[in-house]
């Protein structure tokens, strides 16, 4: 049966079907919308306690209740200058430092930094022998993506590609999974040097938004785009530590690139554990 999934993954027109999806999730069908709700959360026993509107039938569309915001309580902030915190809610797929310019993918896959950059070599060497983490939001998951410390933006770009499964199995067995996927990059100055917050396509996600500029994909293309943005003035983008980056519509993954001897993760950080909003991620190297 795994093999099949695997199979599938590689002849399903992905993009066609991500995007027939997305218009389906964008819909405003009334009860159906509402119905479908239920059941999604029923189906992934999601936590709507946790959300500022916990009645399914408030959300016109799918995409709404998917995206939706939780109370203002639901995720506290870790406080600290030398504390970075999770982004996301979900669980560790992988993380540790980055040697001769690979990250680990699963076990007996790697993948190397440049080419999640799409292929930016100046941008690459600032993470040499610096440290990663990856993040997959399953389903059931909050869908926002927060910032893991203070940081100004700098450069973002589109990195178009497939739309593999970002779940646990296709990390496992399909090669170069993240850096062949669509995505974007967002690249920060921090008070813990650069960072990348990347935020990795999938089957069915039917948008990645960022919160200064908006949907980045759809549409997609064939072409990587630049974004640059000052450091100062009226156009530059400052965001806090908690402060909310960008969000998928269905799930996906975060991935964080750090630079070297900056960071060091959390005494908590464990493949497959869990992560909170807010919690502690990792801590400066003083």
């Amino acid at each position: 049966m795994d093999k099949l999934k695997i199979g599938l993954q590689y002849w399903l027109p992905k993009h066609a079907l991500t995007r027939f999806v997305g218009k389906l999730a964008a819909a405003k069908a009334g009860k159906l919308t509402t119905a479908i709700i239920k059941m999604f959360i029923k189906q992934y026993k999601v936590d709507m306690h946790e959300a500022s509107n916990p009645n399914p039938a408030s959300y016109s569309t799918f995409n709404d209740f998917f995206t939706r915001e939780l109370k203002n309580n639901a995720r506290p902030i870790t406080q600290g200058e030398d504390i970075l915190v999770h982004p996301a809610d979900g669980a560790v797929s992988q993380f540790g430092p980055i040697i001769d310019g690979s990250l680990i993918q699963a076990k007996g896959h790697t993948y190397t930094a440049l080419e999640l950059l799409g292929g930016d070599e100046k941008l690459a060497c600032c993470f040499n022998d610096g440290g990663f983490a990856t993040i997959y939001l399953s389903p059931r998951d909050y869908h926002r993506v927060h910032m893991p410390c203070d940081g100004t933006l700098r450069e973002m770009i589109y990195v178009p590609g497939d739309l593999f499964s970002v779940n646990p199995l296709t990390a496992k067995n399909v090669p170069n999974l993240f850096a062949r996927n669509e995505r974007v990059v967002c690249i920060f100055d921090t008070p813990f040097g650069p960072m990348a917050q990347i935020l990795v396509g999938a089957t069915i996600v039917g948008s990645i938004e960022v919160t200064w500029a908006g949907t980045i994909t759809p549409p997609t293309g064939n072409v990587i785009h630049r974004w640059h943005y000052p450091r100062e003035g009226h156009k530059a983008v400052h965001l806090k530590k908690g402060e909310e980056m960008g969000r998928f519509k269905l799930g996906s993954t975060v991935i964080n690139l750090f630079a070297k001897e900056q960071i060091r993760f959390d005494d908590t950080m464990n493949i497959e554990r869990p992560t909170i909003m807010g919690t502690p991620y990792a801590h400066k190297i003083s």
